[in-house]
């Protein structure tokens, strides 16, 4: 797969290079099952017509431009793990495209020709509620008409599960209330994060979200070794392993993965001897030497 960084400098460039494609339109989050639903019936379309399959997303999130950094978003995924599973689902080429007010401020219209049509877009396949150009006013039912009545449309309907529709945003809020068990629903997989040792703590990386405080059954991550323990998040958002870890640290080069699994209690109701340990630096300085 290909990863394209779409700007006003380069734009021109890549027209001229684009070939035809079916196009899969989002801002992708996560990649839940919603998500994946739109990437596997673009994936068809181009089996169907012999041609590639593109998937268009946008970074920073429109949220942050708009709002001048005054609204923070609470990311799912950095962008390399998007193309690990873009990667995964067949895509030919991944367009990211810088979002800044520029191509915020485009008419519907200029988006689809400079964006679609001039990058060799033959169909497009988008959520039902996917909006795009200034101000959000074009939809899935003005594409076609928005290409000039070039550009084939397919717009899939939401999906849901329990009748809760699934969405980045709904998985946000899972995490924000620690309902991590109810994550592989909405994203085919146990949520994951990348997080670096600090010799007292885990600190997870950008663009991963840590879900509320409280005790959490887990499993960590580094390297070609694996452990199932159990973390603490603290109220100041540090992620506090139980078990020792310097094994699985040592040959991963501080970097390790948390797989979420299941909440077992709110932060401040974990057992004495664990609120205890959260309380003893010096405890968490030996773990880091041993």
């Amino acid at each position: 797969m290909e990863t394209i960084y779409l700007n006003p400098d380069n734009l021109t460039h890549w027209q001229q290079k684009a070939k035809p494609s079916i196009m899969a339109l989002g801002f992708f989050d996560g990649i839940h099952i919603g998500h994946r639903e739109v990437i596997q019936t673009a994936l068809r379309k181009a089996k169907e017509e012999n041609l590639l399959l593109t998937v268009m997303s946008f970074f920073p999130h429109p949220k942050t431009v708009l709002s001048n950094g005054k609204t923070k978003v609470d990311y799912l995924m950095p962008l390399p793990d998007k193309e690990k599973l873009f990667s995964e689902l067949g895509v030919d080429i991944f367009y990211i495209v810088e979002f800044d007010r520029e191509f915020a401020s485009l008419s519907p219209e200029k988006f689809a020709a400079k964006y679609l049509l001039d990058l060799g877009v033959v169909h497009a396949v988008a959520g039902f509620d996917y909006t795009y150009g200034f101000r959000g006013e074009g939809h899935m039912e003005r594409l076609k008409r928005d290409s000039g009545e070039i550009l084939k449309v397919t717009k899939v309907n939401k999906v849901e599960w329990r009748g809760e529709k699934i969405s980045s945003t709904s998985i946000r809020e899972k995490l924000s209330k620690g309902n991590v068990e109810d994550l592989p629903a909405f994203l085919g997989r146990s949520y994951e994060v990348g997080c670096e040792w600090d010799g007292g703590a885990l600190q997870i990386q950008p663009y991963y979200t840590m879900p509320a405080p409280g005790r959490y059954a887990v499993t960590l991550t580094g390297g070609c070794y694996s452990q199932d323990t159990d973390v603490v998040v603290t109220s100041e958002k540090k992620l506090m392993p139980l078990l020792r870890i310097s094994e699985l640290v040592k040959n991963s080069e501080k970097a390790v993965s948390v797989t979420w699994h299941r909440r077992i209690s709110e932060v401040g109701k974990e057992p004495a001897a664990e609120q205890k340990w959260l309380h003893s630096s010096k405890l968490s300085f030996a773990w880091s030497e041993s």
